[in-house]
């Protein structure tokens, strides 16, 4: 009732395994039924509302929160807890970290649940095998992440403290990296300080050396300043070159971070390159151009949101907003989680995807600039990463065609609130124009509460734009058709459709589109195949009225739907009560025929699977029934003959 919501952090993981333990103990040893601890809000609410108002008021919004995500956990406590019986079995006292560790990463269980119903059986867990394995998934994760840096190389490209601490020690100052702010041109007048060639790659096992060169392979390299932007703040590296007075020219592939030093790691393409030497800063401003739209669209993105799904909203949120959860951009694509209780609707997408759109067609400038933290933290439409630990000064960036600086001087004017305001290191565009547009590529749930949207800038949100207007007009072409044809194209197109890469909102217009489309042929099917049963039935009445004996043997082909010769049959046997139905039909394309065999109720002298088994013997058909009715599907339209042959002489 006062704001804090199930997660995986601070309150909210505190919240959600209290909650989480309940559920458990309820669904397993009170045999309580989905649902149960959700209905002890109204209780809750009778006996201490009038001392806890707040009860009262956010009763419904509580009562959703603990559905939802007693729903959630049910779907995995129920698999762990079958699974964890199943383990039990080969325990005798102790159940293994091993096991806790499956439960936890392949069903989710927690394993404090897991040491809780293991001290109800009498068990011990083995916690330091729990934790050794988790520990060697981190292992493999840092491995990982070191193959990452090391460029395939298979060094260890870090500097830890070790490292750091020689730096230090030699006198090497921190590198001035506040150049990574200017555009479109080189750093000159550089001085390398300081050549890696990764952990214990030499005597001392740190790793430094005087001078690199080709041989080197995969090398770091520290400079007194640099225009490089080092991975951060959930932006990606800078990549580019690094040129010396000497004439060797470094690769660089990755820029890294690492306390107050930026290590350019790469390696030497020409020449060699020694402590001390005179360089050149070349960053690729053209990979970079990309990385900063999608940096500038992501603090858009975030203002959007919040702008949708709370400023804006005609619903009660109950005090629950839009946090940043965490972000991801490169020049491929942004990435922003954020926290929020269900899935955007089409509506709520589009609406985002516009006003995103809308700030790029109005060209307003990106503004940045260093204030002190309790002037910036003043400011009403401030967007801050809960938990964040800002510096003093602090950078703040607004999307705003008014400067910071006059922003600042009346942090608190209400107009503020239209226009997007962080505090952020990262490079950014100058003007929202340059970001070309903007698509919102998929919104989807990554954790409980947490949702996550992928979108894209300038060429690749172009390309995407492109590829939705090519396929709308696949799609409005294909509802000028009807029938099988039209069958045929919502088959094509809903399988096409999932592979594209376009708005999520125009993605779920579209879907909508094919899916009436798919109704259209659904109505047509049972329409034509009403008319189709209509002119069979009266087929076979026709060729019942002009046969003699008690048994009709007939071919009129509507293909293999065995729906049609269902209703056939009925039809039939309402009409005719005194002959047996042996009815042949094929298809051609699919070379094969459907055989059925029917008596209409009384008939005791015809036996249907003996009739429809001994005309389809050696024909490969597969098939079945009983003595009043049966049927079979057979390869090869061309043994019909035969068929129809051995079913008259039954």
């Amino acid at each position: 009732a006062d704001g804090a919501v199930p997660s995986n952090d601070g309150r909210g993981y505190v919240l959600r395994r209290v909650l989480r333990r309940a559920v458990r103990y309820g669904r397993q040893n009170l045999g309580a039924e989905l649902g149960f601890f959700a209905k002890l809000v109204r209780t809750l609410v009778e006996l201490m509302g009038d001392t806890f108002p707040e009860l009262r008021e956010k009763e419904e919004f509580v009562t959703s929160i603990i559905r939802e995500e007693e729903e959630s956990f049910s779907k995995t406590v129920d698999k762990g807890i079958v699974e964890f019986k199943k383990r039990c079995e080969a325990c005798t006292d102790v159940f293994s970290g091993e096991d806790a560790h499956f439960l936890y990463t392949s069903m989710g269980f927690p394993v404090d649940l897991t040491e809780l119903m293991c001290e109800e059986r009498g068990l011990k867990l083995d916690m330091k095998g729990f934790e050794a394995k988790m520990e060697e998934e981190k292992e493999l994760s840092q491995a990982a992440y070191l193959e990452k840096m090391a460029g395939g190389s298979g060094k260890d490209m870090r500097l830890v403290a070790e490292q750091t601490s020689h730096l230090v020690g030699k006198g090497v100052d921190a590198t001035d990296d506040s150049a990574k702010y200017v555009w479109n041109e080189d750093l000159e007048g550089c001085t390398v300080k300081a050549l890696f060639i990764g952990r214990n790659e030499t005597e001392d096992g740190v790793g430094f050396v005087d001078s690199i060169s080709k041989e080197n392979g995969a090398i770091g390299v520290v400079l007194d300043k640099t225009n490089y932007y080092g991975e951060s703040g959930g932006q990606t590296f800078d990549i580019g070159s690094i040129k010396t007075s000497s004439g060797a020219t470094i690769q660089i592939n990755n820029t890294q971070i690492y306390g107050s030093f930026v290590l350019h790691l790469g390696e030497v393409r020409e020449g060699s390159v020694t402590v001390g030497d005179a360089a050149t800063c070349c960053v690729d401003y053209v990979r970079r151009a990309p990385i900063a739209a999608n940096h500038t669209m992501t603090h858009i993105l975030n203002f959007a949101l919040k702008d949708v799904l709370v400023t804006k909203s005609t619903e009660d949120q109950h005090g629950v907003t839009v946090d940043q959860k965490g972000s991801l951009v490169d020049e491929n694509k942004l990435r922003f989680d954020f926290s929020w209780n269900g899935p955007l609707t089409a509506e709520q997408l589009a609406a985002v995807e516009q006003i995103c759109v809308g700030q790029i067609n109005s060209a307003i400038p990106v503004d940045n600039f260093v204030a002190p933290l309790d002037a910036a933290q003043k400011i009403s439409s401030l967007r801050a990463v809960f938990g964040e630990v800002y510096p003093d000064p602090v950078r703040v960036v607004a999307v705003s065609p008014t400067p910071i600086t006059s922003i600042l001087e009346n942090p608190q004017d209400g107009q503020w609130n239209s226009y997007s305001v962080e505090f952020c290191g990262g490079t950014h565009l100058k003007n929202t124009s340059e970001a070309e547009g903007f698509v919102l590529l998929s919104e989807e749930g990554i954790a409980k509460g947490v949702r996550r949207i992928t979108g894209v800038t300038m060429k690749d949100a172009a390309i995407a734009t492109a590829a939705a207007a090519e396929f709308e007009a696949k799609v409005t072409e294909a509802g000028k058709v009807d029938g099988l044809e039209l069958e045929a194209q919502v088959k094509l197109l809903t399988v096409e459709l999932e592979g594209l890469s376009i708005s999520a909102a125009k993605k779920m217009q579209l879907r909508e589109m094919i899916g009436a489309f798919g109704k259209q042929v659904v109505a047509w099917k049972k329409k034509h195949a009403a008319e189709q049963t209509s002119k069979v039935c009266d087929q076979v009445v026709e060729a019942a009225g002009s046969t003699e004996g008690n048994k009709v043997v007939v071919r009129c082909d509507f293909g293999l739907d065995g729906k049609v010769a269902k209703a056939v049959t009925t039809a039939y046997g309402k009409k005719i009560k005194d002959k047996a139905l042996f009815l042949v039909s094929a298809d051609e394309s699919a070379d094969s025929f459907l055989v059925i065999a029917f008596a209409p109720k009384g008939m005791k002298d015809v036996d249907c699977k003996a009739w429809v088994s001994a005309a389809t013997e050696g024909t490969g058909g597969k098939g079945g029934g009983k003595k009043d009715s049966a049927q079979s599907r057979v390869p090869g339209v061309g043994s019909i003959g035969g068929v129809l042959e051995k079913a008259r002489s039954f």
